[in-house]
Formats: structure tokens, sequence, C-alpha cells
């Protein structure tokens, strides 16, 4: 890890030399090092971000919590523009509804947790809680979330005990709200 931290601070060095025209002044060597202090300090706190990650048999008790809670499960992941789009409003949510809570679960590809996962989540300053799914059989797992999803995201479930609803579509705030309050009431 520490190497290609040190592989992307050398390319990002020569960027800037060049970018400067190769200037030897203090002024040129004190941006460089806070430019490269800056990586290196998003690099080292994207890493203190502990993701749990589940299979599909793991993730599945998510779905079924009975504690008189509202839940709600929003699948999505940070090559969707609608997903991220959306997720100030489940933000919003969690933060303003001490009953209801707000489980984000990320379809990212595992082999970019470290560098665009857990780096997004640091940078959006995410509070809700943050998994990641990683079971590479969708068409098993797919139709048991809801037998009617096509797996497009994304794609949200909001539940209380038993009483459950889907959606295959993004919200504004407000449609959240008043779906999230149906089920409150």
């Amino acid at each position: 890890m520490y190497i290609f931290i040190l592989m992307k601070l050398k390319l990002l060095f020569v960027v800037i030399l060049i970018m400067t025209g190769c200037a030897k002044n203090k002024k040129t060597a004190e941006v460089s090092q806070s430019v490269i202090e800056n990586v290196i300090n998003q690099e080292q706190g994207a890493n203190d971000i502990k993701l749990e990650v589940y299979d599909y048999a793991g993730f599945e008790k998510f779905l079924n919590l009975q504690d008189d809670k509202v839940h709600v499960v929003n699948f999505w992941a940070t090559w969707c523009a609608p997903c991220v789009k959306e997720l100030p409003y489940f933000e919003k949510l969690n933060a303003e509804y001490k009953n209801v809570e707000v489980l984000l679960v990320s379809l990212d590809f595992p082999h970019l947790y470290d560098k665009k996962l857990k780096p997004f989540i640091k940078d959006k300053n995410l509070q809700s809680k943050v998994i990641a799914l990683d079971d590479v059989d969708m068409n098993s797992w797919i139709p048991k979330v809801d037998e009617n999803w096509s797996g497009s995201i994304p794609a949200s479930i909001i539940y209380k005990n038993n009483n459950s609803h889907f959606y295959e579509r993004s919200f504004t705030y407000e449609e959240l709200e008043k779906e999230v309050k149906q089920i409150l009431n």
C-alpha cells in the first residue's frame, strides 16, 4: 500500500514540476509539499475507515430486523450518479428521525473498496452505517431482496417489522420522507 502511495506522490510531484515550469523557488516547494501532505492524509484517513463486508447470507439479517424502528436500506454504488445524488437525502433522514435507521449498502466492486469507496465515505462524511455487499451470485440474491427487482440501482427497502416496501428508483428528500412517514404512522 505504501509503495502505491509513494508512486502516486512521485507522479504528483512530477506533474507539479511540469505545471510550474520547474521553477525552483521557495513558494513552489511549499505548495508542492502541501499537495503531497494532503494526498498522504487522504490516503491514511480513508484507510482508517472500517468497512463491514458481507455476502448475502451475512447481509440478510439487515432485511429482517424486528425492533419497532423504521429501517431504510439503500442499495447504491459510488459509480452510480443517481445513487450519489440522493445520498444526502438518506443522510438527512438519518439525522432528523431518531426512530429511523438508515443502512447504505454499497455494491461497489471489491477491488475498489480502498481506492474509491472508503475515500468516498470519508470525503462525503457519511454518518449513516455503510456496509458492502460482496456476493457474485446476483441472480440468486437479487430476487430474495425483492422478487420484482431487476437489479438496477438505486434501490431501497423501507420497512418496520413485517411492513415492507421496495423501491427501484431514486428519491427526492420529500418523496423519501413521505414513504417513511407512511410506515411510521
